[in-house]
C-alpha cells in the first residue's frame, strides 16, 4: 500500500494505551506511517514485551497506563487497546482533553465504523469504536451488497486460528459476536444480522476466513452485486492489502454467498492472525481519514 505524506500539516501525534500484542502490532503500523508521530507507547507491565520494543526504537513509553495520556505533551489521537471496561471510563477524559479517540476493544462509547463504509458519516464523533475484527472483514461485503439491492438477512462466520486470540478475546467472544451480528444490521445494511466465530486449533495455523451470506431474494442482478462488492474489495485493500476475495459472489436461490480471506501484514504479529491486522489497518484508516482529510 502506498502512504501518501501530508504535506498541510505536522504528523499526527499518537499514542497507544496497551502494550499487547495489538497495541505492539499498531505500533509498528503507526511507526512507519508517515502522517503519524508515535509520542507514547503506554502500559502497565514493567515486564511487557511491547514496551522493551517501543524503547529500542526511542519511543516514549509508561508504565502508568491512560493515566500517562495526561502526563503532558500535546497529542492528536489515542489508539485504546486495553478493555471495554477502561476505554468507558476514560472516553469523557479524552474529550474533555481535546483528544480523538480510536476504540479497539467493545466499548461502543462511540459510532460504530467501518473506514471503507461509514467514516465519511460521521466526520464530526470524537471517539470511534472499531466494532471488531470479524465485523472490519464481513460489515464491507454486506454494505456492498445492500447499496445495490435490499438485504432482508446477513449471516457471516468467521474463521480464525486459536493462535491468534487471546484470553481477552476469548473472555469476551459472546460480547464480540453480539457485536458483529449488529453491525450487519446498523453499518453493512441489512435487516437483521447474526455472525459466527469459529476458533480453529489447526497447526499449521489457518489465515482468517469470512463466509458473507446475504437473503436478497430470487430477482435481483447478479452482476451488479458482483461489481459492487469487486469495487469494496479495492476499496479495503486500500488500508489491508490482505483482504482477498476467495470465492467469486454467486446467487443461489435467495442469497448471495462469497468469502474473503485476510493475510496478516506481518509486521509483529504472524501473517496467520489476519483478525487482529485488520482492525488495526482500520484503525489508522479512521484516524488518517478523520484527521487528515
Amino acid at each position: 500500500m502506498t502512504i501518501t505524506q501530508n504535506s498541510n500539516r505536522r504528523p499526527l501525534r499518537a499514542a497507544i494505551v496497551g502494550s499487547g500484542n495489538i497495541g505492539t502490532d499498531l505500533m509498528y503500523k503507526l511507526h512507519r506511517n508517515p502522517n503519524f508521530e508515535v509520542v507514547l507507547v503506554s502500559g502497565i507491565d514493567p515486564a511487557s514485551e511491547g514496551l522493551a520494543r517501543a524503547r529500542e526504537m526511542g519511543l516514549g513509553t509508561s508504565t502508568d497506563g491512560v493515566e500517562a495520556v495526561f502526563q503532558g505533551g500535546s497529542i492528536d489521537v489515542v489508539f485504546e487497546a486495553t478493555s471495554a471496561k477502561i476505554h468507558a471510563a476514560n472516553a469523557p477524559r479524552y474529550e474533555k482533553a481535546g483528544i480523538l479517540a480510536v476504540d479497539l476493544t467493545p466499548a461502543k462509547v462511540g459510532p460504530c465504523v467501518v473506514p471503507s463504509v461509514n467514516i465519511g458519516a460521521n466526520k464530526a464523533a470524537n471517539n470511534y469504536n472499531l466494532i471488531s475484527c470479524a465485523a472490519q472483514a464481513t460489515v464491507p461485503i454486506v454494505y456492498a451488497v445492500s447499496r445495490v439491492v435490499p438485504v432482508s438477512y446477513a449471516e457471516i462466520v468467521a474463521t480464525v486460528s486459536s493462535k491468534s486470540i487471546g484470553p481477552g478475546t476469548r473472555h469476551n467472544i459472546e460480547e464480540f459476536t453480539h457485536t458483529t451480528s449488529t453491525a450487519l444490521a446498523e453499518v453493512g445494511g441489512a435487516q437483521r444480522g447474526k455472525s459466527l466465530i469459529i476458533v480453529n486449533p489447526a497447526n499449521p495455523p489457518v489465515l482468517m476466513r469470512n463466509t458473507v451470506y446475504t437473503v436478497v431474494g430470487k430477482d435481483v442482478d447478479i452482476e451488479a452485486i458482483r461489481v459492487s462488492i469487486h469495487r469494496m474489495v479495492a476499496d479495503v485493500q486500500r488500508y489491508v492489502p490482505g483482504y482477498q476475495l476467495v470465492v467469486e459472489p454467486f446467487l443461489r436461490d435467495d442469497h448471495v454467498m462469497t468469502t474473503i480471506e485476510v493475510t496478516g501484514a506481518g509486521d509483529f504479529l504472524p501473517k496467520y492472525a489476519g483478525n487482529l491486522d485488520i482492525i488495526n489497518a482500520a484503525a489508522v484508516a479512521v484516524a488518517e481519514r478523520r484527521l487528515l482529510y
